[in-house]
């Protein structure tokens, strides 16, 4: 199945893949950690480990990509250094045969980076988002558990619920709004069609008013087809946390862009997030596939750090041209499918364009 050089190459890729990963979630958690330990000084220590427990899919997610590129250029400037890759190219292998296993190992961690962004990082997120929002900033108001259909909000003395909300968090469809006493006893209930939100005057169209009052058994309706009401600045925390495509599977997503095109409202963000779930999981066979001709510019005098730090510098090129293209595609500048495609489709060819004029 596999012959000894297989192997040897699959070991090589293999040690340098989970250094590099280490490595890159040591920095990032130390980093992030110290920031928050200075910016919130009366946060026990236990909260912060158990929100870091939860952070760490999503911080593995993030650097699998770069990890992938740091495993193909040590293992080919490995090779590079001990004339390894003079004597596999003597042998009459190709550059490309010589990392056909690298690529097959990039293809499995790409399917792994999909399967931990589509099953777990949803779970995971919730309980970061839950820890960060009660424990962390103390503002337990802006924290939701978001479904595919409805939204829950607390804001001081009200309740409301809301069926779907606008990626930009100011326009909502489905409001029902419950106002409470210091008792906590319903005095009202607000119902509307739909919600125009600027900051924290919200003007709601076709709906009712009931009023309830212990002098009255039964409860006082009055129906409106325009109404402006003024809700607390806290209320407006909602446009922050209006963003769900990272709590969401693929399956729930998809739901819940094809219920906000049914109420009419806008779904670019979360259809260009959909997409890129996919696109986002083949990064790392994308940058590896870039880097790898850089690798061998040297075949006898190594030159392992130059080819680590151009490698590298094309990493960065590649997020450039990624995040670029997620925001034009967010403000609806590309379609959401080139959105979250197109950087992935020209450095794929850009890389196999230098792979093939490669002198091996």
């Amino acid at each position: 199945m596999f012959n000894r050089i297989d192997r040897y190459l699959m070991g090589l890729f293999w040690v340098s893949f989970a250094a590099g990963l280490l490595i890159f979630i040591t920095l990032f958690v130390a980093t992030d950690a110290m920031s928050s330990l200075v910016r919130y000084k009366d946060v026990a220590a236990t909260v912060f480990i158990r929100y870091y427990i939860f952070y760490v899919p999503e911080i593995i997610y993030k650097m699998l990509p770069v990890a992938c590129v740091v495993g193909t250029v040590m293992t080919i400037s490995s090779l590079n250094k001990g004339s390894e890759l003079v004597a596999l190219f003597a042998s009459g292998m190709s550059l490309f045969r010589i990392s056909r296993m690298l690529f097959i190992s990039i293809l499995f961690i790409s399917g792994f980076s999909y399967l931990l962004s589509d099953q777990l990082m949803p779970i995971f997120a919730k309980q970061k988002n839950f820890i960060y929002y009660n424990e962390i900033e103390k503002t337990p108001s802006r924290f939701q558990t978001i479904k595919t259909n409805k939204i829950w909000y607390r804001s001081k003395n009200s309740i409301f619920n809301i069926k779907t909300l606008n990626a930009e968090g100011n326009k909502a469809q489905g409001l029902t709004l419950y106002f409470f006493n210091d008792a906590w006893d319903l005095i009202q209930m607000l119902t509307a069609d739909s919600v125009m939100m600027n900051g924290s005057q919200w003007v709601l169209r076709s709906g009712t008013v009931t009023a309830f009052s212990k002098d009255s058994s039964f409860p006082m309706n009055d129906k409106f087809f325009e109404k402006t009401i003024v809700m607390s600045e806290e209320a407006q925390d909602l446009r922050s946390t209006g963003q769900t495509s990272d709590l969401l599977t693929q399956a729930e997503l998809s739901r819940f862009i094809n219920k906000n095109k049914e109420s009419g409202l806008d779904t670019i963000k979360y259809e260009v997030d959909f997409h890129s779930k996919f696109s986002f999981a083949l990064a790392g066979l994308v940058m590896s596939l870039l880097a790898l001709p850089f690798c061998v510019s040297k075949t006898r005098g190594g030159g392992m750090a130059k080819n680590i730090g151009i490698c590298l510098g094309l990493v960065v090129i590649y997020w450039i041209f990624y995040s670029s293209a997620q925001t034009l595609g967010q403000h609806n500048q590309l379609n959401p499918i080139v959105a979250a495609w197109m950087p992935n489709v020209v450095m794929m060819a850009l890389g196999t364009t230098l792979l093939l004029r490669a002198k091996r």
